[in-house]
């Protein structure tokens, strides 16, 4: 670095244009501050003449900067980071190959900005080796040495230089610094390449996959030239799947590699947590009786030497001023530098002086009026000055004690959104600040509102701002004199403080305190009057203010002040300036060895340190020359996690090298306490926490009494919890021990502390690992944060890097994984995740270090945008309950049915209300076929309105009485008959679009005696997903004929269909849009009413597809029910909202009119597209009472219409007529979607009693329908952590983990609902979750042909209990449900049973023991972030995968993956194995609004999915 002193522009021409490549590789991040320094110093060496060899260096105070906490931290700390200790710890796993797989990133997404446009970020704030002012944490590879006994902990004869540890940490194997770097060895650069693929070892997570041995060969791992594969490329390797199906698909790849990771034991043991009963989830782990544990005496308080008394000492600070302004008025104050490094002006003591009095005169006199100054002695100031204009602050600061009010110096607020300034605004709202004074230049840069006034920063207090440029000042009245009385404990400034969360506060320092302090440092540091100092920290906190500012006037000393600014541009600025000036140094490290050639002496070199609370809390004292030199300790990490002292000897790759910080300041008393809970004194081998009792430090934080009480009047209590005297200490933030000698070493600060498992975590520790991973690569080294976020009951670290922009996904990922391995290795912590973000993302402090705190709340609140993550919750998350075991069933059944009874449950089981007996055999007649049924009312009441189709206006653009229907179905039957060729009961598909040309040909079936087939229609712009389908039930069903309209005949037929199947073998299709006049010979009729009517076919959720039989007599009694229920008749209208193809829907549109003979106002779902309120205002134009609708109508109207209620009530739409309205589903009530819709319309008149839902299932397609007699349906909450037990627990709204759940609708007449243990078949008490079996006389009488799957038919529609009631025949519908007694009455006056569905039973996952339904899951993922669309969760071999969809931008994918990971660890329990982000509407649903998770699990397995991002979490 000694280069600066050339003459650059006296060089060649060749050596010019060298330097300036030099110098663009350096801005571009081509090459590191170490290598450019070397490089430049070789090309310079024959060149330097001007810097003299040797430099005469007074004292240099070293006080530790690390950049990368907000503002300075102070340490003691002497360190190498050795890198060779992390390459031994990454190279223990060598011999495997790594197989974590990488995340699978959109080629569109996150495009960085090309490099040239880059700026890189600020890295000169904070790293070691570019010339900046960095902590280097410490982990020492050398000096491994068995040492016996304690004594040893300091190990003095090994070290020969004051600061070196024992080896640099910037030399590469031990070579001198001087000398070029060695070429890599081959053997070196094989072992990076194996360390590409190294898989983390010691870090395993516990075996996730299930317990049924797989034997799955040898393991997948993916050679480098797969994992850097484009996505085009094909990644596929054959595999299979827990299930035996072979999968080829990169994704599975992918999986099988994160399970091989996943599948060995993970080194801590899991407790033994959880009970069945357990309240509690999660136990205290027992402590391992191999953690090392204190044994020293109980630690004696070390005092300080005492404090000198010099006869000529000031009364007060502004006294010493008064005193150099008027003797020495022409001796330098302070000299201050411009940006390039030379002296810009220098302030004398006399101008100091009268500058201080006119702004002491000005505050005072000039800001008021006499009789209402603005400034009252005591009032507080804000102190607005950049750190390039030294003087004015100078001024100002002193200004303001000659006024006696109390200036708060304070950062200059760049911008509205600063990062922290929230927090600033605390402080001075806490201060009570309203006046801030800045200077003209400063006041100039500040943000201005359009109308020039200075904006209102966020959450300052309103302030009123005050220039102190000399031209504005007044001069002092010849009669004025300041008032300078002698130093007391009133406050004489305060200096701002930020805490570990980010909060600021004041600490308020007395008159006495800082004359004392300034005395006790005058003392320490041997200052004499006269001498120089130059001082490169910030002059208004700290070292910078006390050593500066303060002691600097005391003793008259001529400060020259180096700004950040010109120390990022020219680092050697302060050295010359030494150089020069002949000066005593405070700053900085690791430079001995550099500059001992020029002259620097080890034994000037003074750490020392300090806290905002207590002010300089130890220092070492400049030494005599030749003195022995100062004493390290090398300590074990493993001990100091445990907060014990131990000094290493086994593992020398996790050792830390301490240097001591000197002795206590003079005239203070110092004891080691607790850091946590009451502040207990510390055995001598203890690491704890510094509590300093002097006068010279912080009183209070100012403001806040309660805060100030556990900070600064801490007594210390010993082992009895006795206090131990009276003496009140202050607690200083610093950790550390009191080694031989009363020596003081400081291992860290409470705030840079993790408590991960009851062990401590040095986050400058973890941060030193993590650069020694090579990072030059991939990240900048000064802009790295390490913080803890708790999640599931511990603290979860977490490592955020600023990425640069030239560094490729592969480099990136694979420093990312090496960083875990070292810290696993070394720390023996797991690392929760590490994020990388883009170059100059992450927010600043004032002085360009990372904002800690923002930078965590940024990453809680999904706001940090990630370009790259790596999740590790396997790795770091052990305190997981532990998996339940199912127990053996020894109990039968009948013995839990007795044990049920005797405890006084009920068992679970609830019947409708009779459908009572029809006498009237003309009724009967009517009654028992459908097809007659429609004969007879187009007999008797042939005009009768039965139908009404409406168009997306709401105008009727069809209508059917009963005899236009009975008539347009003879027809068909007619053409059926001539042109079908059909047998009786053969298969007839019907392929229409919604409306009552369905109708009419299904009765036309009906009367020709063939069974009819309702199939949704193909979509025609979607034929290749939709055709299959459709295809897939014509073949099914066996169809002997298709009737259709032209339209879908000609799509059938079509060139475009014919890619999708093979359109030459379609059965015989009829269209039935121009029909002749003819009638059939004759109407069939069924011999029995068993006789087959429809067939219904459906695909459930879990992607089958079953066709389910009705007879002619389930069908008659399933409308009879449901006309008693909701009460139909002729002269009623229902508005029906809902697709007509299957199930409920099927039964409402099509067969329920003609029944019953009410009028239906039929809505094609799809129509609500096009015009939304089309459902709603025929509502209120026809005044329906009772409307039925699906939960895609209910969301297409709550997401669309919700913002528009003002606008449809001015229409003069009006829901107060509708007394119910029915959701029609196969699923768990949607409380939140139908409890929105009801608070939404309120305002439209409609009641929130309407609505309500309906249950039915493919064995029963309606078991549950709210109708008009019953009570209202109840809503219950759940505790979910026992639901995962099959038990049913009722707490409490609001409980944690509750979870709410409504009723399904009333049970229908003629149905008994029973709820059974779906293992033993037997019948369960009602405190159980259970599988809901039904009886009724409209069950479905079976399936019609799953492949042939007959056993099926028998176990789901014809079971008996095995206990109980064995004669009863039951249908399975597959659902999980419970029944609850409630206090309501139902229509006979008996109280009323509710049955509550929880979850269809085929698609529960079973994790870890426990049952869980998807929804739950979803609804936690769903409410993890504002741009989560929806989600969906499904099972791969026992990992749990989560797709979630983004509503987002494209930088906002990878904020998810970790809140996703958080919300369900802390909800359910449970480890995510993959996330997976997707686009908007890529998770399918069918036209019931089910998603469809089966069709999405083999989308994502056969990759086809096209996923923005897929993080697979370690």
């Amino acid at each position: 670095m000694a280069d600066r002193g050339v003459d650059l522009s006296a060089l060649p021409k060749e050596v010019r244009d060298q330097l300036a490549e030099l110098d663009l590789e350096l801005s571009e991040g081509d090459i590191t501050q170490k290598g450019y320094e070397k490089k430049r110093a070789k090309l310079l060496a024959s060149y330097i003449s001007h810097l003299p060899s040797k430099t005469s260096f007074g004292l240099v105070l070293v006080v530790f900067l690390c950049f990368s906490h907000s503002g300075y931290s102070l340490f003691s700390i002497y360190v190498d980071i050795h890198t060779e200790a992390v390459q031994a710890a990454l190279a223990k796993h060598k011999e495997e190959k790594m197989a974590l797989p990488m995340p699978t990133k959109r080629r569109s997404a996150f495009v960085q900005s090309p490099i040239d446009t880059c700026t890189p970020p600020d890295t000169s704030s904070a790293s070691e080796d570019e010339g900046s002012l960095r902590r280097k944490a410490a982990l020492s590879a050398a000096l491994a040495q068995t040492l016996q006994s304690p004594d040893y902990w300091i190990n003095r004869s090994v070290q020969s230089s004051s600061t070196s540890s024992s080896a640099s940490s910037t030399l590469s194997h031990g070579e001198p610094k001087t000398q070029p770097q060695p070429q890599p060895q081959p053997a070196v650069s094989l072992l990076a390449d194996v360390l590409a693929h190294t898989r983390i070892e010691n870090s395993v997570p516990p075996d996730v996959t299930s317990s049924a041995s797989q034997d799955r060969g040898s393991r997948v791992d993916l050679p480098p030239a797969v994992r850097g594969m484009s996505r085009g490329q094909s990644r596929s390797s054959m595999l299979d799947t827990a299930d035996g199906v072979p999968v080829s698909s990169r994704v599975s790849t992918k999986i099988q590699q994160l399970l091989n990771t996943l599948k060995r034991p993970k080194r801590p043991p899991l407790s033994e947590f959880f009970l069945d009963d357990s309240e509690e989830i999660v136990e205290v782990p027992q402590p391992d009786p191999n953690t090392p544990k204190p044994e020293g005496r109980q630690i004696i308080p070390v005092k300080g030497e005492p404090l000198g008394v010099v006869s000529n000492w000031p009364p007060a600070l502004q006294a010493a001023l008064a005193r150099w302004g008027a003797t020495q008025a022409k001796s330098p104050a302070l000299t201050a530098l411009d940006i390039t490094g030379k002296p810009l002006y220098t302030l004398t003591y006399g101008k100091l002086w009268s500058r201080s009095l006119k702004l002491a005169y000005t505050l005072l006199n000039k800001l008021g009026t006499k009789t209402e100054p603005v400034l009252q002695p005591g009032d507080r100031v804000a102190l607005v000055y950049p750190n390039s204009d030294p003087g004015m602050f100078w001024v100002a600061f002193y200004g303001c004690l000659l006024a006696e009010v109390i200036p708060v110096p304070i950062e200059v607020p760049l911008s509205r959104q600063d990062a922290g300034s929230q927090q600033i605004g605390f402080l001075l709202g806490s201060c009570g600040v309203s006046l801030a004074l800045t200077s003209e230049v400063c006041l100039k840069g500040l943000p201005k509102t359009q109308n020039g006034e200075i904006i209102q920063f966020k959450g300052w207090p309103r302030m009123k701002w005050v220039v102190t440029d000399t031209k504005y000042l007044t001069k002092p009245s010849k009669d004025w004199q300041p008032h300078i009385p002698t130093a007391n404990t009133d406050t004489a400034y305060i200096e701002y403080k930020a805490s570990k969360e980010g909060t600021v506060m004041g600490v308020a320092v007395s008159k006495i305190a800082m004359l004392t302090h300034c005395q006790a440092l005058t003392q320490a540091c041997n200052y004499c009057e006269g001498e120089t100092l130059v001082n490169v920290l910030d002059c208004k906190k700290d070292m910078g203010l006390w050593h500066g500012v303060l002691t600097s006037v005391m003793n008259r000393i001529h400060t020259i002040t180096v700004p950040y600014a010109v120390m990022k541009a020219c680092p050697m600025s302060w050295v010359q300036r030494v150089h020069i000036h002949k000066g005593s140094v405070s700053s900085c490290d690791a430079f001995l060895n550099v500059f001992q050639s020029h002259g620097l002496k080890p034994e000037v070199i003074c750490p020392c340190a300090t806290s905002p609370e207590a002010l300089t809390v130890a220092i070492r004292r400049p030494g005599a020359r030749g003195a022995p030199l100062p004493a390290r300790a090398i300590l074990s990490m493993g001990g100091l996690s445990h907060g014990v002292i131990r000094v290493n000897t086994e593992d020398k790759n996790s050792a830390l090298t301490v240097q001591d910080v000197g002795h206590i300041m003079p005239g203070a008393l110092m004891c080691i306490v607790k850091p946590e809970g009451s502040p207990q004194l510390c055995k001598t081998d203890e690491i704890g926490e510094i509590v300093i009792n002097s006068r010279a430090g912080g009183t209070m934080y100012y403001g806040l009494p309660g805060v100030t009480k556990t900070t600064f009047e801490v007594i210390p209590v010993n082992q009895a919890g006795a206090p131990v005297g009276e003496i009140p200490f202050t607690r200083t933030g610093l950790l550390g021990f009191v080694g031989p000698g009363s020596l003081v070493f400081v291992v860290g600060k409470i705030e840079g502390l993790l408590m991960v498992s009851g062990r401590r975590h040095n986050a400058d520790d973890l941060v030193a690992t993590a650069l020694a991973v090579e990072p030059v690569k991939t990240v900048y080294r000064g802009r790295i944060a390490v913080f803890s976020v708790t999640v599931f009951y511990d603290e979860r670290i977490v490592i955020v890097a600023e990425q640069r922009p030239d560094a490729s996904e592969e480099d990136s990922f694979q420093w990312m994984s090496r960083v875990l391995q070292a810290i696993d290795s070394i720390h023996q912590v797991g690392l929760y995740c590490l994020a990388l973000v883009p170059a100059n993302t992450l927010p600043k402090t004032p002085l360009g270090g990372i904002h800690i705190c923002e930078t965590k709340q940024n990453f809680l609140e999904g706001n940090l945008h990630p370009c790259n993550i790596l999740m590790c919750p396997h790795t770091c998350v052990t305190n997981l309950p532990k998996p339940r075991q199912k127990q053996p069933v020894d109990v039968g059944p009948a013995s839990m049915l007795v044990g049920n009874l005797v405890a006084g449950k009920r068992i679970a089981q609830a019947i409708g209300r009779e459908l009572g007996v029809v006498e009237d055999q003309d009724l009967i007649r009517k009654h028992q076929f459908l097809s007659e049924a429609l004969q007879w009312r187009a007999q008797m009441d042939p005009d009768h309105v039965l139908y009404v189709l409406l168009n997306a206006k709401g105008v009727a653009v069809c209508t059917a009485t009963c005899a236009q229907l009975h008539k347009r179905a003879e027809k068909i039957t007619a053409t059926l008959m001539e042109r079908g060729g059909l047998n009786t009961g053969d298969n007839v598909v019907l392929l229409y679009p919604p409306g009552i040309d369905l109708i009419a040909a299904f009765y036309g079936c009906l009367y020709a005696g063939v069974v009819p087939v309702t199939v949704r229609p193909p979509h025609p712009q979607n034929l290749a997903a939709t055709l299959p389908t459709v295809r897939m039930i014509i073949d099914v069903s066996k169809a002997a004929c298709i009737l259709t309209t032209q339209p879908l005949m000609r799509i059938l037929r079509s060139r475009e269909a014919a890619a999708s199947v093979n359109v030459k073998t379609w059965p015989t299709i009829i269209d039935t849009d121009d029909l002749p006049r003819k009638r059939p010979p004759h109407i069939y009729k069924p011999p029995t009413a068993e006789m087959l009517a429809y067939l219904d076919f459906s695909v459930s959720t879990t992607g089958m597809l079953t066709g389910v039989k009705m007879s002619h007599a389930a069908v008659s009694t399933l409308c009879r029910s449901i006309k008693l229920q909701c009460e139909l008749y002729s002269s009623r209208q229902v508005a029906i909202c809902l697709d007509p193809y299957c199930g409920l829907g099927f039964v409402l549109w099509c067969l329920s009119s003609v029944y019953s003979g009410h009028q239906s106002i039929l809505i094609p779902p799809l129509e609500l597209e096009s015009s939304l309120p089309v459902w709603l205002s025929t509502l209120s134009q026809y005044k329906i009472r009772d409307t039925f609708c699906s939960y895609s109508v209910m969301e297409l109207c709550t997401k669309g219409l919700g913002t528009q209620t003002e606008m449809l009530k001015a229409r003069g739409l009006n829901l107060s007529c509708v007394r119910s309205c029915v959701v029609i589903a196969e699923e768990r009530p949607r409380l939140a979607l139908t409890q929105s819709f009801s608070k939404l319309f309120k305002d439209l008149g409609l009641s929130p009693r309407a609505v309500s839902t309906a249950f039915g299932s493919r064995v029963n397609l309606a078991i549950c329908l709210q109708g008009t007699a019953g009570p209202d349906p109840s809503t219950v909450y759940v505790d979910m952590k026992s639901l995962r037990h099959d038990r049913v627990r009722l707490v409490e709204r609001g409980a944690p983990q509750s979870l709410p759940l409504m009723e399904s609708g009333t049970i229908l007449p003629g149905v008994r609902v029973i709820i059974v243990n779906p293992e033993t078949r037997g019948p369960l008490g009602d405190s159980h979750l259970g599988e809901i079996w039904v009886n009724s006389p409209h069950n479905a009488s079976g399936y019609y042909t799953i492949y042939g799957e007959e056993s099926l038919q028998a176990d789901h529609f014809n079971t008996r209990l095995s206990f109980g009631e064995p004669q009863t025949l039951w249908a399975r519908t597959s659902y999980l449900g419970f029944i609850k007694r409630t206090e309501l009455l139902d229509a006979s006056g008996d109280r009323h049973d509710a049955l509550f569905v929880v979850g269809s039973l085929d698609e529960t996952l079973e994790l870890r023991g426990l049952r869980y339904h998807p929804i739950d899951i979803e609804t936690s993922v769903s409410r993890a972030h504002r741009s989560i669309a929806e989600s969906a969760v499904f099972t791969w071999t026992n990992l749990l995968v989560v797709v979630a969809e983004l509503s987002g931008s494209e930088q906002e994918a990878l904020d998810l993956v970790p809140l996703v990971t958080n919300v369900v660890l802390e909800e359910h329990h449970l480890i995510v194995g993959v996330v997976v982000i997707v686009d908007p509407g890529v998770i399918p649903i069918n036209s019931r609004g089910e998603k469809q998770r089966m069709h999405l699990r083999d989308s994502f397995l056969a990759d086809q999915l096209d996923p923005i991002y897929v993080a697979y979490n370690m």
